[in-house]
């Protein structure tokens, strides 16, 4: 499965770059993904990807030197930073979504429409099931 994720985000990367965006790489897709619209405080971040709160420090400091992201104050906190798109980072994120579409159509066309839309149920089912602490044997 690992190596499907990463095909498959591969070829999002490569959808971004033959349209133009070449600021970001795979790797910081995992902080994007996670990335809410509204803005997303560093800590959670780092929960939601399963990365240290340094390594995730690292992705936020190298995609905000793209201009897609910046950090600001917590309108909850004024201790706090949330890390938000840029106007920039929104246009980015619409070609993301198409990239993601275009992926995702390539997945079909390979694979067929009932494969894959049984894969997206049977994953969504064993996401709901970790979420809830059903233990699967």
């Amino acid at each position: 499965m690992n190596e499907a994720v990463r095909l498959f985000e591969s070829r999002i990367v490569d959808h971004l770059r033959e349209n133009g965006h070449n600021e970001l790489t795979a790797a910081h897709i995992n902080l994007t993904r996670n990335l809410d619209e509204d803005g997303t405080r560093l800590t959670e971040l780092a929960r939601r990807a399963s990365l240290t709160k340094q390594s995730m420090s690292e992705l936020v400091d190298q995609v905000e030197q793209t201009g897609l992201i910046e950090k600001r104050r917590d309108p909850t906190d004024g201790r706090a930073k949330l890390v938000c798109f840029t106007e920039t980072g929104m246009e980015w994120l619409e070609a993301f979504h198409q990239s993601l579409e275009v992926a995702e159509k390539e997945m079909r066309q390979q694979l067929g429409p009932a494969l894959v839309d049984l894969l997206i149920e049977a994953l969504g089912k064993y996401v709901d099931g970790q979420e809830h602490g059903e233990a699967q044997d």
